[in-house]
């Protein structure tokens, strides 16, 4: 499916300020995969993933989703294809009570209120939160709240699902959930995340960026468990994969 399909071409981006924060970013990512972007912070995953669905436009080379290249033109329908998740659902979440969060971007679509219903509580009970849609969002726990930004991502049917720092915050009993519910989303997944035991259970490919340029692009299992490669660009293997010493006394 070509408009499952993510396509960047030496792609960089430099804020206002001069500060490079993309140098010469390419990948392709073909409909159906999961790819996970790690790096240290600064190392310019949160500018590339807002660069995906135009919340920034590239300062030079090309970013395609599907057949439609991104420019200031087309942002609204790259928008409609890429949902993005951001790091803090509070950033995400604006509404008086859960269902009317769910139910902006179907009401924004110009869907009518009956499809506007079913969305909402489709994407509610995806998530797991259908019990919390008149609940104020404030009042929601962390997990909650990162599942009802899911579900307002969700309620828009995208094609390809952006998350920066998914599990940030989460207890683990919520972040198993999470990852779970990743799993069942079999579209195309491009994820940002410090917690590399996520990226190693959700996907099975893996880029690793530092200084804004990709130093390592494959299978997640081979480079997340390159101990070297890791050093290198100030990462550590996966909790799940690390042994623990302890001296005994003598």
């Amino acid at each position: 499916m070509s408009h499952h399909i993510v396509e960047l071409k030496d792609v960089f981006y430099s804020y206002p300020d001069g500060t490079e924060a993309l140098k010469g970013i390419s990948f392709r990512v073909i409909h159906g995969e999961s790819v996970g972007l790690v790096g240290t912070n600064g190392a310019g995953k949160t500018t590339l993933l807002l660069n995906l669905n135009g919340h920034l436009i590239p300062t030079r080379g090309e970013i395609s989703i599907g057949e439609v290249p991104l420019s200031k033109g087309t942002r609204q329908e790259i928008r409609r294809k890429v949902g993005f998740v951001f790091q803090r659902p509070d950033d995400q979440l604006f509404m008086p009570i859960v269902y009317e969060d769910v139910a902006f971007g179907p009401i924004n679509l110009g869907l009518s209120m009956e499809k506007v219903d079913e969305r909402v509580n489709d994407a509610l009970e995806m998530v797991g939160c259908l019990h919390l849609k008149n609940r104020p969002p404030h009042r929601l726990s962390e997990g909650q709240k990162r599942s009802v930004a899911i579900a307002t991502v969700m309620a828009m049917k995208p094609d390809i699902l952006v998350m920066d720092e998914p599990g940030s915050n989460l207890d683990p009993k919520s972040r198993r959930q999470l990852i779970n519910l990743l799993k069942g989303f079999k579209h195309t997944k491009i994820i940002a995340s410090h917690d590399l035991d996520m990226i190693l259970d959700v996907c099975e490919r893996c880029i690793i960026i530092k200084d804004g340029k990709i130093v390592a692009d494959g299978s997640s299992e081979e480079l997340l468990l390159n101990e070297t490669l890791l050093e290198e660009n100030n990462l550590e293997l996966p909790l799940s994969r690390q042994y623990l010493y302890v001296k005994r006394p003598f």
